[in-house]
């Protein structure tokens, strides 16, 4: 597959899914460029940087957001990223991926507007692939 995607995006502070990912990412040519956050954080700090600027290169087109994390986790970041998405200018899809099955997660997850779907760790090869795939059609 000859990738589509300029850049995604992971935000989890799980070294060991992230190197999964990150394998499968290039193993599959699913994009371009990949950059990763630890925290909520970090990447809500990139993301208010880039509003200066507005480099649409810069802006991911997909997000793989873990809910739980030190510093700020993925339910603080997706209420502060709510308040700034539509200021960048690019459509952006966001997928949460973690390892909760509780579903109240799941469902407070699917409710919130920004979120495109919720994913249970591990992410398989083929959920990857369907994922990058609908993004580009």
């Amino acid at each position: 597959m000859d990738h589509k995607i300029g850049l995604a995006c992971i935000i989890d502070d799980d070294s060991m899914y992230v190197n999964l990912v990150k394998r499968i990412v290039e193993a599959k040519n699913l994009c371009k460029n990949l950059m990763v956050f630890k925290n909520g954080k970090d990447a809500l700090n990139y993301f208010e940087a880039i509003l200066t600027n507005l480099d649409k290169k810069s802006i991911p087109e997909i997000i793989f957001l873990d809910l739980n994390m030190p510093i700020m986790d993925g339910w603080e970041f997706l209420e502060n990223f709510t308040n700034i998405k539509n200021k960048l200018g690019k459509i952006i899809t966001l997928y949460i991926v973690s390892s909760s099955i509780n579903p109240v997660d799941i469902e407070r997850a699917k409710n919130i507007n920004s979120v495109k779907d919720y994913l249970i760790k591990p992410v398989t090869i083929e959920d990857l692939e369907a994922i990058f795939l609908k993004q580009i059609l």
